[in-house]
């Protein structure tokens, strides 16, 4: 049966001269009486018709939608794009280009969806760096206003001053670093230097590393029964640092006094291992969990910033992460804990006693 909705421009042109011509037809036949003047009549005025209606339908229906597709690629046409509109489009039914310029106006649509959200990004983004260096700013200004206005002459006051107008610079001189690391990271001029290594081995400095700063919040570090074994993993070793001590430093900043941290490593397959973090913490409201690492986003505000940090720490490992090729995920629930992990490409097997490792 014919489809009259997927029709093409030959054939409505055929079956609408068909219909005049035999109508035309049937009329000379019945009125002139005249059976082979009929089928002449029908013939002619078929052809005549026939090409009259196929001329007129591709010249001013095409020709509109020609400027349809014109402007739907923005640009001047090509040779291609001129065989195209020569060739091709006059054989497509009316039904299937309107389906091609819905699915245009839809992509359009997300195209502009997308180009609002990153606005909205960008704004957010702009706020949120303006605070972080307005805070350390003021402070320091007000610091330095009090010591100009006699504080200096007394010793104990002016070093308190001078103490937390350092933390303050400090602090600065942090989200500057910090900023241009994820803005090298973002353009691709960060070079990854990868090498095999033992990633039991870095946590285990990381751990070491931060001990200090566990031990002050009674926080246990430890790696998970079943992980202790060696596995080798193909990355860039400082930046796989970096990633490590952002997590596990998130992880001590935010976790319950008395609580515990355990990393895991596992063999995902031949070419992947697992790596996590696990903490006993406060957990992470499931709302916040989507956005987690954005630039400069606090799932609590109030206590983020007073616990310090540029706000990059976790956008910095998703870069970092993400330039290797792979994936960081984060589990969640409040009053449990949070696990942060990450996948990393192996290479090989390299047989070293685990005692080694451990020691």
């Amino acid at each position: 049966m014919l489809n009259i909705r997927n029709l093409t421009p030959v054939q409505v042109a055929a079956i609408n001269a068909f219909a005049i011509s035999l109508l035309a037809g049937i009329a000379i036949y019945f009125f002139e009486d005249g059976f082979w003047a009929a089928i002449i009549s029908f013939s002619v005025l078929f052809l005549v018709s026939y090409l009259l209606i196929r001329y007129f339908t591709e010249r001013f229906i095409y020709r509109r939608i020609k400027l349809i597709y014109k402007f739907i690629s923005q640009t001047k046409a090509t040779k291609r794009q001129e065989v195209f509109y020569e060739s091709v489009l006059p054989e497509k039914s009316l039904e299937e280009v309107g389906r091609e310029v819905e699915q245009w106006a839809e992509q359009k649509k997300r195209e502009v969806e997308r180009l609002r959200q990153t606005e909205q990004y960008r704004k957010e983004f702009l706020q949120n760096l303006s605070h972080e260096l307005k805070t350390p700013i003021f402070a320091i200004q007000g610091y330095v206003d009090t010591l100009l206005s006699g504080a200096m002459n007394k010793e104990e006051l002016a070093r308190k001053f001078l103490t937390n107008t350092s933390r303050n610079v400090e602090r600065l001189v942090n989200l500057v670093a910090d900023l241009d690391e994820i803005s090298k990271l973002e353009s691709g001029e960060q070079q990854l230097f990868k090498s095999n290594f033992i990633v039991q081995e870095l946590i285990l400095e990381v751990f070491e590393a931060l001990s200090i700063k566990s031990a002050e919040n009674h926080i246990k570090t430890s790696i998970k029964k079943g992980s202790e074994g060696p596995v080798w993993v193909y990355a860039d070793k400082e930046k796989i640092r970096m990633v490590l001590i952002n997590l596990v430093d998130n992880a001590i900043k935010y976790g319950k006094y008395n609580g515990s941290i355990v990393f895991s490593c596992y063999k995902t397959d031949d070419d992947h291992a697992l790596i996590e973090i696990s903490d006993t913490g406060h957990g992470i409201a499931e709302e916040h969990l989507s956005r987690i690492f954005e630039r400069f986003y606090r799932t609590d505000l109030a206590r983020s910033r007073k616990e310090g940090g540029s706000g990059l720490g976790l956008a910095i490992c998703k870069h970092i992460i993400e330039a290797h090729g792979q994936r960081i995920h984060v589990r969640s629930t409040i009053d449990v804990g949070s696990t942060f992990g990450f996948t990393l490409e192996t290479k090989g097997k390299i047989s070293t006693p685990a005692s080694e490792i451990m020691r």
